[in-house]
């Protein structure tokens, strides 16, 4: 195929292609809408991650028009985000320049180019799966964890002070003593505290007017007309002209230090798109290809990153907008892009009067959206472990670290995975007279054991960490039998995995049973598990005069113990 023929395959350009007249003034709306959100989250996000807010335009500038080329999802909006602030932060700022925001913004360009070269990577190696390491449980106590860190974080700007302290913890304390020691600044804290209230009420009874923008345009409003520019924090003018690959100062050791945090960012990033992504092309009837999503945001992290950006995700607030404003296509994304593009080249002394204050409140309420008490309280009627596992990565990612702790939840998710399957479900089975076929004696207490026989199921596959537990409980089964037994008959379809450890263990069982006169057999056992048996070497050992069909044929062969041992299962 020519490169022709493989750019016209671009849901981009194939987009455009057939592109519809009256597509075009939903878009442009949508766009325009989308771009009043797009210019103080982004501004507010890079603040959050530790950047310079003007970073924030460009991580949205470039990575939505290149997302609007390769991206398979046609309204979905990519940007700063406020759930990847905090990493971005615990990342970059260890190895920035104190006082040097340059410093901090190559690295954090840096970051999310390698960032976006995992996901492509694992794009084309279909590695979708992987964000399925991060379980309910994780991502709701992430989530939560998140939103407490960065409304802390926000707390000192909006109020107009700074606090000298690192950690959670520390910045608690040291907000409480500010806030105690008077060192609140009046001015900052009223237009602060004023923005916030305006946001909310907006949200709350004008929802159809965006409360981010008329609290940001006020406030600019405010300052210039007040002459508050030299009495409270400012964000500042953008730099002129626009942003050009500059990593100065980054050496081969901090690239090496970045990649681990990369590919952290990298996961949680892709898991939020994945979903976002799946649940709006679901919306409108469409599918969207994971491997085509990851290998795209992949190439929009890359072009943010070396055009003065930082790592970016798929956004939760500004993608219903674009949908709710009456977005077809990548188009409105274009134009949202373009029109903070025109901003940042025709009006960039404006943010001069923007006060830090009221981006501090435009974070906070973004931050408070990923609030969620009611998940908690239903994760803990559903299940305490997973409640547990939430609580785990929320007092993780707050008390010890971002990244760090979500690498502990996702270590003891796998922990937990292994002890259910150390100690899985595990009955003797039984027959009933009110319904055919055999069923969980821990469920039907008054059914019925047919004589000579044990009927036993195991819940999970076979490994090095269950197979004794697997032995010994049969073993107690047949010691516990009411008659003397003839033959035991693993139920043996919930067996979906086996190891060498556990074939070891079912010779042992078949060694014990048959010193005793008993014979053991399986019934439904899938076809790929006794390959394995064959291929551990005790296929002689496990003939077909072991395996059965189904339970009824391994019954009607105990009964029928002078003809046929039964026919073999089929795979």
């Amino acid at each position: 195929m020519s490169w022709t023929g493989s750019l016209a395959q671009l849901p981009g350009i194939a987009t455009a292609r057939v592109y519809r007249r009256e597509w075009l003034r939903p878009d442009i709306t949508a766009g325009l809408v989308l771009t009043a959100l797009l210019i103080p989250a982004g501004m507010g996000y890079a603040e959050a991650a530790g950047l310079p807010a003007y970073a924030g335009l460009y991580a949205t500038i470039v990575p939505l028009l290149a997302y609007a080329v390769v991206g398979p999802s046609k309204i979905l909006v990519l940007g700063p985000d406020s759930s990847l602030a905090p990493l971005i932060a615990a990342a970059v700022l260890p190895l920035a320049v104190t006082d040097d925001p340059e410093s901090a913004l190559a690295l954090a360009g840096i970051l999310g180019v390698l960032m976006g070269l995992i996901l492509l990577v694992g794009g084309f190696l279909h590695l979708g799966f992987v964000t399925e390491l991060l379980s309910k449980p994780i991502r709701l106590g992430y989530l939560n964890a998140i939103a407490l860190i960065v409304v802390v974080g926000q707390l000192p700007k909006l109020l107009g002070f700074d606090v000298d302290a690192s950690g959670l913890i520390g910045e608690i304390g040291g907000i409480g003593k500010a806030v105690f020691g008077g060192d609140i600044d009046p001015v900052a804290a009223a237009v602060g505290l004023g923005s916030l209230a305006v946001i909310v009420a907006f949200r709350i009874w004008i929802p159809r007017v965006p409360g981010v923008l008329v609290a940001v345009v006020g406030a600019m409003i405010l300052s210039a007309a007040l002459g508050l520019t030299d009495d409270i924090g400012m964000v500042g003018a953008l730099p002129a002209g626009l942003p050009l690959p500059s990593f100065g100062g980054v050496d081969w050791g901090d690239v090496g230090q970045l990649v681990g945090p990369a590919a952290g960012i990298a996961l949680i990033a892709f898991a939020d798109t994945g979903v976002l992504s799946r649940t709006f092309a679901a919306r409108r009837g469409e599918d969207v290809n994971g491997s085509t999503e990851m290998k795209a945001v992949g190439v929009a992290n890359i072009a943010g990153g070396l055009f003065g950006g930082f790592p970016i995700s798929a956004s939760g607030s500004r993608t219903p907008v674009a949908e709710q404003s009456g977005a077809r296509t990548q188009l409105a994304c274009v134009v949202g892009a373009v029109a903070v593009l025109v901003f940042v080249l025709v009006a960039p002394g404006v943010t001069a009067y923007l006060p830090d204050a009221t981006l501090g409140a435009v974070v906070i309420v973004a931050a408070t959206a990923l609030v969620d008490v009611n998940g908690m309280v239903r994760m803990w009627r559903m299940s305490s472990v997973e409640f547990g596992l939430a609580v785990a990565a929320f007092l993780g990612v707050a008390l010890v670290g971002v990244l760090q702790g979500i690498l502990v939840a996702i270590g003891l998710s796998f922990v937990a995975v292994v002890a259910q399957a150390w100690q899985p479900y595990r009955t003797e089975l039984v027959r009933t007279a009110d319904r055919p076929g055999f069923h969980d004696v821990e469920r039907h207490p008054g059914g019925d054991r047919i004589p000579g026989l044990v009927l036993v199921r195991f819940d999970a596959p076979l490994f090095f960490a269950n197979g004794e537990i697997f032995d010994e409980y049969v073993r107690s089964v047949v010691a516990e039998a009411p008659t003397p037994v003839e033959w035991v008959v693993i139920a043996a379809e919930p067996i979906t995995g086996l190891d060498t450890t556990a074939v070891d263990e079912l010779v042992d069982l078949d060694t014990y049973l048959e010193g005793k006169g008993i014979q053991l057999a399986f019934a439904e056992m899938k076809g790929p598990i006794k390959d394995r048996l064959i291929r551990f070497g005790v296929g002689d050992r496990f003939d077909a005069t072991h395996f059965y069909p189904t339970i009824d044929s391994a019954v009607a062969a105990f009964r029928d113990r002078a003809g046929s041992a039964g026919d073999p299962a089929e795979d």
